[in-house]
């Protein structure tokens, strides 16, 4: 008992409950969005969803993060397994017009919330092992290969938001492991290309259409109308917000998603422009807390975990509040913590726990 109670007390509580505050104001909006029709089944489900969360974060933080850095084989049996799951997507129904989820009873499961964690892991493996003067066109082109599969995949099934974020999560990686200048200015060259030929032959006809529709917004009542619901209802909130169950663009159905995509505008709507910067700071708080750890780690493997896992959630971050201020088109991309979703809540909760893992470790 005695070594459980130290093993709690070196944690960064500071760190997780940051994180706690996250999803508190996440619930508060999923319970406030869900008045109108007393339909509180995503409420109950997301505190269930946070208890496993939790739970699983305490048991990984007391695990020897140390283990994943030594085991390769387990590391590509996850990212394989990974893999196959996420090809599976193929042969299930689309629900809203992308294949990302497993319906399983009143649940469902996004497998590329595993898939993120296992290229991280792989990713933060393959390059602590190596030197940054050593780096050649060829270790790029490894590490790449990781990530090729998993891209396709996310395109065909249309899932652009993901794809946007496990490419992110490379490229970042590749950044700050030390790539050379000349290697990062043909990746850019060549993701040039592949965005052109992405826009040819892989994006869909609507998702198309929102890209041109953020860049030329003639359609306030078609393509439009979900990201200009979302600045009505954070224009409306004004500084105080119209308070807690009183918002009228997600209670009424106006604002869709409103417990997912577009929580932000919702609890905005409601707690207004103070609401809203408490988020930001918030996770600005998160950041700033997992770039310390990152900094003071101990080895590589774990700096490049840390430090890939912050730039998913950056990622999710700032597209996420970009689409619900109407500065960045919509893609569909919870914001980490605060949006209805088991998979991202719970994953998100295991990859807190690998970072107390290392912190509790240093």
């Amino acid at each position: 008992m005695n070594s459980f109670l130290i093993f709690l007390k070196k944690l960064n509580w500071f760190l997780i409950l940051n994180v706690l505050l996250l999803t508190a104001i996440g619930l508060s909006s999923i319970f406030s969005s869900s008045l109108y029709d007393k339909d509180f089944s995503n409420f109950k489900k997301q505190i269930l969803f946070l208890g496993i969360g939790f739970f699983l974060m305490i048991l990984t933080a007391f695990f020897d993060y140390r283990f994943l850095k030594e085991s390769s084989y387990f590391l590509i049996f996850l990212y394989l397994f990974s893999l196959l799951i996420l090809a599976g997507l193929f042969f299930v129904k689309p629900i809203r017009g992308a294949r990302a989820w497993y319906k399983i009873g009143g649940f469902s499961f996004d497998p590329m919330e595993l898939l993120k964690l296992s290229l991280i892991l792989i990713l933060a493996k393959y390059f602590s092992s190596r030197h940054i003067e050593s780096y050649r066109l060829f270790h790029i082109f490894v590490s790449g290969c990781y990530l090729l599969l998993p891209t396709v995949f996310t395109f065909l099934q249309t899932n652009l938001g993901s794809a946007l974020v496990i490419i992110g999560i490379w490229l970042g990686i590749l950044l700050l492991s030390g790539i050379r200048i000349r290697h990062f200015l043909l990746l850019l060259f060549l993701g040039i290309i592949l965005i052109s030929v992405s826009w040819k032959f892989l994006l869909k006809d609507y998702q198309k259409q929102r890209i041109l529709a953020f860049l030329f917004p003639l359609d306030p009542w078609g393509i439009n109308w979900n990201q200009n619901q979302a600045k009505i209802a954070i224009g409306s909130g004004g500084v105080f917000g119209k308070g807690f169950g009183k918002g009228v663009q997600a209670q009424y159905g106006f604002l869709p998603e409103a417990q997912t995509d577009f929580i932000f505008a919702a609890f905005c709507e409601e707690f207004g422009f103070l609401g809203g910067v408490l988020v930001l700071i918030l996770f600005f708080i998160l950041f700033w807390q997992l770039l310390r750890v990152a900094l003071i780690s101990q080895n590589n493997f774990a700096r490049l975990f840390v430090l890939g896992w912050t730039i998913s959630l950056a990622i999710q971050f700032f597209i996420n509040v970009g689409m619900n201020l109407g500065i960045l088109p919509i893609i569909g991309l919870p914001l980490p913590f605060v949006s209805y979703g088991g998979s991202s809540l719970i994953f998100n909760f295991l990859e807190l726990g690998i970072v107390e893992s290392i912190y509790f470790r240093l």
